[in-house]
Protein backbone atom coordinates (compact mmCIF):
# COMPACT_ATOMS: atom_id res chain seq x y z
CA UNK A 1 0.00 0.00 0.00
CA UNK A 2 3.07 2.53 0.59
CA UNK A 3 3.97 2.09 -3.24
CA UNK A 4 0.28 3.45 -4.23
CA UNK A 5 0.92 7.45 -5.57
CA UNK A 6 -2.53 8.79 -5.91
CA UNK A 7 -2.85 11.74 -8.54
CA UNK A 8 -4.37 14.22 -5.72
CA UNK A 9 -0.74 13.71 -4.05
CA UNK A 10 1.03 14.46 -7.19
CA UNK A 11 2.33 17.64 -8.89
CA UNK A 12 -0.02 19.33 -10.84
CA UNK A 13 0.12 18.37 -14.57
CA UNK A 14 1.29 21.74 -16.82
CA UNK A 15 -0.27 20.21 -20.01
CA UNK A 16 -2.59 16.99 -19.04
CA UNK A 17 -2.98 15.81 -22.38
CA UNK A 18 0.40 14.37 -22.42
CA UNK A 19 0.22 12.47 -19.23
CA UNK A 20 2.28 12.28 -16.35
CA UNK A 21 5.14 10.17 -18.44
CA UNK A 22 5.93 13.20 -20.99
CA UNK A 23 6.12 15.48 -17.99
CA UNK A 24 8.61 13.13 -16.48
CA UNK A 25 10.90 12.45 -19.32
CA UNK A 26 11.37 16.23 -19.28
CA UNK A 27 11.87 16.54 -15.91
CA UNK A 28 14.47 13.72 -16.09
CA UNK A 29 15.80 15.49 -19.31
CA UNK A 30 16.75 18.73 -17.34
CA UNK A 31 18.97 17.13 -15.07
CA UNK A 32 21.15 15.56 -17.63
CA UNK A 33 24.56 17.75 -17.31
CA UNK A 34 25.61 16.70 -20.82
CA UNK A 35 24.39 19.54 -22.79
CA UNK A 36 24.77 17.18 -26.12
CA UNK A 37 23.06 14.65 -23.92
CA UNK A 38 20.24 17.03 -23.00
CA UNK A 39 19.48 18.26 -26.63
CA UNK A 40 19.09 14.79 -27.79
CA UNK A 41 16.72 13.65 -25.24
CA UNK A 42 14.63 17.07 -26.07
CA UNK A 43 14.34 16.02 -29.61
CA UNK A 44 13.69 12.73 -28.59
CA UNK A 45 10.77 13.88 -26.53
CA UNK A 46 9.38 16.13 -29.24
CA UNK A 47 8.95 12.94 -31.54
CA UNK A 48 7.12 11.47 -28.70
CA UNK A 49 4.87 14.56 -28.11
CA UNK A 50 4.40 14.25 -32.28
CA UNK A 51 3.46 10.99 -32.19
CA UNK A 52 0.65 11.88 -30.41
CA UNK A 53 -0.69 13.32 -33.59
CA UNK A 54 1.26 11.14 -36.09
CA UNK A 55 -0.34 13.16 -39.40
CA UNK A 56 0.46 16.79 -37.96
CA UNK A 57 4.13 16.11 -36.94
CA UNK A 58 5.93 16.98 -40.09
CA UNK A 59 3.87 20.17 -40.26
CA UNK A 60 6.67 22.95 -39.46
CA UNK A 61 3.97 25.01 -37.69
CA UNK A 62 3.14 22.24 -35.33
CA UNK A 63 6.75 21.57 -34.64
CA UNK A 64 7.04 24.97 -33.45
CA UNK A 65 3.75 24.54 -31.29
CA UNK A 66 5.57 21.36 -29.65
CA UNK A 67 8.92 23.08 -28.84
CA UNK A 68 6.54 25.58 -26.76
CA UNK A 69 4.78 22.51 -25.20
CA UNK A 70 8.36 21.49 -24.22
CA UNK A 71 9.46 24.18 -22.59
CA UNK A 72 6.10 25.00 -20.84
CA UNK A 73 6.49 21.92 -19.45
CA UNK A 74 9.53 21.96 -18.13
CA UNK A 75 8.64 25.27 -16.00
CA UNK A 76 10.94 27.66 -18.97
CA UNK A 77 14.12 26.00 -17.16
CA UNK A 78 15.26 23.81 -20.16
CA UNK A 79 18.65 24.46 -21.17
CA UNK A 80 18.53 23.14 -24.76
CA UNK A 81 19.07 24.40 -28.44
CA UNK A 82 15.62 25.12 -29.77
CA UNK A 83 15.42 25.42 -33.50
CA UNK A 84 12.69 27.81 -32.93
CA UNK A 85 12.26 30.99 -31.05
CA UNK A 86 11.79 29.49 -26.84
CA UNK A 87 8.64 31.38 -26.00
CA UNK A 88 8.90 33.57 -22.84
CA UNK A 89 6.92 33.32 -19.30
CA UNK A 90 6.07 36.90 -18.89
CA UNK A 91 4.46 36.57 -22.07
CA UNK A 92 2.23 34.09 -21.79
CA UNK A 93 0.95 34.60 -18.56
CA UNK A 94 -0.07 38.44 -19.32
CA UNK A 95 -4.05 38.63 -19.22
CA UNK A 96 -5.26 40.12 -22.04
CA UNK A 97 -7.41 43.19 -21.18
CA UNK A 98 -10.88 43.07 -21.15
CA UNK A 99 -13.45 43.86 -23.75
CA UNK A 100 -15.76 46.73 -23.44
CA UNK A 101 -19.19 45.40 -23.59
CA UNK A 102 -21.78 47.39 -25.27
CA UNK A 103 -24.21 48.63 -22.37
CA UNK A 104 -26.81 49.83 -24.45
CA UNK A 105 -30.02 50.06 -23.58
CA UNK A 106 -32.86 50.87 -26.57
CA UNK A 107 -35.78 52.36 -25.73
CA UNK A 108 -37.48 49.61 -28.07
CA UNK A 109 -35.38 46.81 -27.84
CA UNK A 110 -37.54 44.86 -30.33
CA UNK A 111 -35.39 46.98 -32.98
CA UNK A 112 -32.28 46.03 -32.02
CA UNK A 113 -28.71 48.48 -31.95
CA UNK A 114 -28.50 47.62 -35.56
CA UNK A 115 -31.22 49.65 -36.54
CA UNK A 116 -30.26 52.46 -34.02
CA UNK A 117 -26.93 52.47 -36.25
CA UNK A 118 -28.52 52.62 -39.30
CA UNK A 119 -30.91 55.23 -38.32
CA UNK A 120 -27.53 56.97 -36.82
CA UNK A 121 -25.82 56.50 -40.00
CA UNK A 122 -28.54 57.61 -42.19
CA UNK A 123 -29.16 61.14 -40.49
CA UNK A 124 -25.78 61.61 -41.96
CA UNK A 125 -26.38 61.12 -45.57
CA UNK A 126 -27.02 63.95 -47.87
CA UNK A 127 -30.74 64.75 -49.00
CA UNK A 128 -31.75 62.91 -51.98
CA UNK A 129 -33.57 60.45 -53.64
CA UNK A 130 -30.88 57.40 -52.99
CA UNK A 131 -31.66 58.89 -48.65
CA UNK A 132 -35.30 59.07 -49.14
CA UNK A 133 -34.62 54.83 -50.27
CA UNK A 134 -32.65 53.94 -47.64
CA UNK A 135 -35.65 55.75 -45.05
CA UNK A 136 -38.08 53.91 -46.57
CA UNK A 137 -36.21 50.90 -46.05
CA UNK A 138 -35.26 51.56 -42.29
CA UNK A 139 -38.93 51.82 -41.73
CA UNK A 140 -40.10 49.01 -43.22
CA UNK A 141 -36.95 46.56 -41.46
CA UNK A 142 -38.77 47.99 -38.30
CA UNK A 143 -41.79 47.39 -38.87
CA UNK A 144 -40.66 43.87 -39.80
CA UNK A 145 -38.92 43.41 -36.36
CA UNK A 146 -42.03 44.90 -34.55
CA UNK A 147 -44.16 42.22 -36.24
CA UNK A 148 -41.30 39.63 -34.47
CA UNK A 149 -41.96 40.96 -31.50
CA UNK A 150 -45.58 41.75 -31.73
CA UNK A 151 -47.80 38.95 -34.28
CA UNK A 152 -50.96 41.63 -35.03
CA UNK A 153 -50.55 44.16 -37.18
CA UNK A 154 -48.82 47.54 -36.85
CA UNK A 155 -50.20 50.66 -38.23
CA UNK A 156 -47.91 52.49 -40.40
CA UNK A 157 -48.15 56.12 -37.90
CA UNK A 158 -46.56 54.23 -34.91
CA UNK A 159 -43.59 52.83 -37.34
CA UNK A 160 -43.13 56.50 -38.31
CA UNK A 161 -43.45 58.19 -34.89
CA UNK A 162 -40.55 55.54 -33.51
CA UNK A 163 -38.94 56.46 -36.35
CA UNK A 164 -39.03 60.07 -35.81
CA UNK A 165 -38.38 59.81 -32.03
CA UNK A 166 -35.27 57.34 -32.43
CA UNK A 167 -33.77 59.96 -35.27
CA UNK A 168 -34.79 62.94 -33.36
CA UNK A 169 -36.91 64.20 -35.92
CA UNK A 170 -34.48 64.11 -38.90
CA UNK A 171 -35.47 61.10 -40.94
CA UNK A 172 -38.86 60.99 -42.46
CA UNK A 173 -40.42 58.60 -44.89
CA UNK A 174 -41.89 60.82 -48.16
CA UNK A 175 -45.69 60.82 -48.60
CA UNK A 176 -44.71 59.50 -51.86
CA UNK A 177 -43.14 56.50 -51.02
CA UNK A 178 -45.95 55.82 -48.43
CA UNK A 179 -47.78 52.98 -47.46
CA UNK A 180 -45.21 50.38 -46.06
CA UNK A 181 -44.75 47.09 -47.21
CA UNK A 182 -48.00 45.25 -46.29
CA UNK A 183 -47.46 43.28 -42.56
CA UNK A 184 -48.22 39.75 -44.38
CA UNK A 185 -46.03 39.99 -47.06
CA UNK A 186 -43.17 41.12 -44.92
CA UNK A 187 -43.90 38.39 -42.67
CA UNK A 188 -43.66 36.14 -45.85
CA UNK A 189 -39.99 37.39 -46.53
CA UNK A 190 -39.38 36.38 -43.11
CA UNK A 191 -40.32 33.00 -43.49
CA UNK A 192 -38.80 32.84 -46.89
CA UNK A 193 -35.40 33.64 -45.46
CA UNK A 194 -35.59 31.16 -42.96
CA UNK A 195 -36.38 33.23 -39.57
CA UNK A 196 -39.29 32.53 -39.54
CA UNK A 197 -41.83 30.86 -36.15
CA UNK A 198 -41.20 27.45 -37.69
CA UNK A 199 -38.33 27.51 -39.48
CA UNK A 200 -36.37 25.13 -37.00
CA UNK A 201 -38.99 22.56 -36.77
CA UNK A 202 -38.63 22.68 -40.80
CA UNK A 203 -34.53 22.67 -40.59
CA UNK A 204 -34.68 19.90 -38.37
CA UNK A 205 -37.29 17.56 -40.10
CA UNK A 206 -34.93 18.12 -43.45
CA UNK A 207 -31.92 17.14 -41.30
CA UNK A 208 -33.66 13.95 -39.91
CA UNK A 209 -34.27 12.80 -43.99
CA UNK A 210 -30.89 13.99 -44.83
CA UNK A 211 -29.84 11.75 -41.74
CA UNK A 212 -32.30 8.49 -42.02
Amino acid sequence: MESLQYNTKRKPLIIPEYGRHIHLMIEQAKEEPNAAERNKLAKAIIGVMGNLNPHLRDVPDFQHKLWDQLFIMSGFDFDVESPFEKPQKELLETKPEKLAYPQNHPKYRFYGNNIKHMIDAAVNWKEGELKDVLVFTIANHMKKCFLSWNKDTVEDAVILSHLDELSNGKLKVTAQQLPLGDSVELMKIKTKNGNGPNSNNKQRKRNNRKRY
